[in-house]
């Protein structure tokens, strides 16, 4: 998976109907794992990036998943950002 979970990534697992995620993290001394069944409706399912081998979700495009937010509905307002 080429992600590390030691420095802050979040690993998300989607069941194949995608109506259950779970979530696995670290916490200071230990491994953490989320789950969360919905009684209705799905999960949405990320674009994969190919060059990456992985899906890149910032922590509030997770929430809106989780919130049943659809990503491509969203519309962001334009705000500052440092060059990089």
């Amino acid at each position: 998976m080429r992600q590390d979970v030691l420095n802050g990534d979040i690993y998300i697992f989607l069941s194949k109907r995608r109506n259950a995620i779970k979530l696995l993290s670290i916490e200071g001394d230990g491994f953490a794992m989320y789950y969360k069944r919905l009684e209705k409706g799905t999960f949405e399912s990320p674009l994969y990036d190919p060059v990456l081998r992985s899906i890149a979700l910032t922590d509030a495009q997770l929430i809106m998943i989780l919130k049943g937010i659809v990503l491509n509905t969203v519309t962001y307002r334009k705000r500052y950002s440092r060059p990089e």
